[in-house]
């Protein structure tokens, strides 16, 4: 192996040029990847470059891998420096699907994979083995998603409620209130815990069968707190609150937040939330959430997030389960629907069970779309809390403590203006406009050369 040249190709940086949409932010953000996937993504691609480098014959990437040289040559000054580095400009040759075209690339990604294995050892799977991201998961797609087979179940539901009724109608008229309710309650309790626990059960087992390799493993922080919450301004709460325990911002008397300490070692999130306060000056917390909540650094985290919700959605192995809870409490609900019915038709007294027929309805609607967030919010952060994170404990990261402990660990300075967001969510942005108060010191000016594009 060419040490010298690998090291020079490794030390490339594809993020040399500044602004907030980078080549791995936009990279990130374009395909739906989480960050260390990205990271894998790129890596993966520079290994692939070098052989292209050292081989004599044509070399052919990864469908993962195409997405990052396509990308690579939009940034046509930097693939340029790259190829001068590389000492060779690697043309890309776009298959046009013509079936002569077949056995050479066929040829192409062996010699690849033989050329690969030689110098860098076994390649991921995760890269070089599917089209996208979401392919390591291995799941099957249902042929009936949640939304379709909920639609042919009710009206499945209203076919059969007149079977239902001349089938319990003699049975219900010799069952008198309270017995009928009680044992009602009971019966939903008792299928409600048995289905809970399955239903438990079978998403552990799902999280399980993810191969270690896959990014499911590899979630940052942040990732995983979006992936509980679905809220993107506790990302930015954490971030802002990073920055205050580090003492480079704080919110001054004024209750503005402004720059108090050293900006030149930070990186990703930070350095956004401090381009934007060197960019705006000091500005009222809520102004400033607002403004970062339309950064790409920070949509990449949701986007990455919402695009795995909606595959899960869409499996087999979780539609699987929405049916049996879908099923389950739809038959529960048709035995007080039957019972109001023939409460009506004989003059009974029905407003209780009316109260109760509408009370499931309303719990089974709740119950149905938080299954996809008892998935993500309960078994994912119940796998990282104690099977991977205790793997890599001594890495001391603030960042997991918050993931693990929530708003607790915020900076006790931030918490108030927090909390005023969440109760004020439908509010504007508050008071950005009046005077900058001078209790921040001369370090809350804006200044320039900050790295804009």
């Amino acid at each position: 192996m060419n040490e010298v040249l690998w090291d020079k190709i490794i030390q490339f940086n594809l993020d040399h040029l500044s602004g907030e949409y980078s080549f791995s932010i936009r990279l990130a953000n374009e395909n739906g990847w989480t960050a260390d996937f990205t990271e894998k993504a790129i890596l993966e691609y520079k290994k692939f470059m070098y052989l292209a480098v050292i081989s004599d014959d044509m070399v052919s990437p990864s469908a993962i891998i195409d997405v990052v040289w396509h990308q690579h040559l939009i940034f046509s000054q930097s693939y340029q420096d790259f190829c001068s580095l590389l000492g060779k400009v690697i043309q890309h040759i776009p298959s046009t699907h013509h079936k002569t075209e077949f056995g050479q690339f066929k040829r192409a990604a062996e010699l690849t994979r033989q050329l690969y294995i030689g110098n860098f050892g076994e390649q991921p799977e995760s890269i070089w083995q599917n089209d996208t991201m979401l392919g390591s998961l291995n799941l099957k797609p249902a042929k009936i998603t949640a939304g379709f087979f909920a639609l042919y179940g009710l009206l499945a539901f209203v076919l059969l409620i007149v079977p239902f009724y001349y089938l319990l109608k003699p049975i219900y008229i010799h069952i008198d209130n309270p017995y009928f309710i009680l044992g009602l309650l009971g019966l939903i309790l008792s299928a409600y815990v048995i289905l809970h626990l399955y239903t438990k059960n079978r998403f552990k087992q799902l999280a399980g069968s993810f191969g270690k390799e896959s990014f499911i493993y590899h979630l940052q922080p942040f990732e995983l707190i979006y992936l509980k919450s679905g809220k993107l301004d506790d990302i930015i709460n954490g971030t802002i609150s990073e920055l205050m325990h580090d003492g480079v911002i704080r919110i001054g008397a004024d209750q503005r937040v402004c720059i108090s300490g050293k900006t030149d070692q930070l990186f990703g999130e930070q350095l956004q939330v401090i381009t934007v306060l060197k960019d705006r000056g000091n500005i009222f917390y809520r102004e400033l959430l607002h403004l970062l909540r339309a950064k790409s650094i920070f949509t990449i985290t949701a986007r990455s997030i919402d695009q795995l919700k909606g595959y899960l959605n869409q499996s087999k192995p979780f539609v699987k389960v929405f049916y049996l809870n879908f099923t389950v409490f739809v038959t529960l609900i048709m035995f007080p629907l039957i019972r109001l019915i023939t409460g009506i038709s004989r003059g009974k007294p029905v407003v209780e069970i009316a109260i109760l027929l509408g009370l499931l309805v309303v719990f089974t609607i709740n119950h149905l779309y938080k299954l996809n967030q008892q998935f993500f919010g309960l078994t994912i952060p119940d796998l990282y809390a104690n099977t991977i994170l205790p793997a890599i404990k001594d890495d001391p990261n603030w960042r997991w403590d918050y993931f693990l402990y929530g708003s607790t660990v915020l900076s006790a300075s931030l918490i108030p203006f927090v909390n005023n967001v969440e109760r004020n969510r439908s509010g504007d942005a508050g008071g950005g406009a009046s005077s900058c108060g001078s209790s921040c010191g001369s370090s809350c000016g804006s200044c320039g050369g900050c790295g804009g594009d």
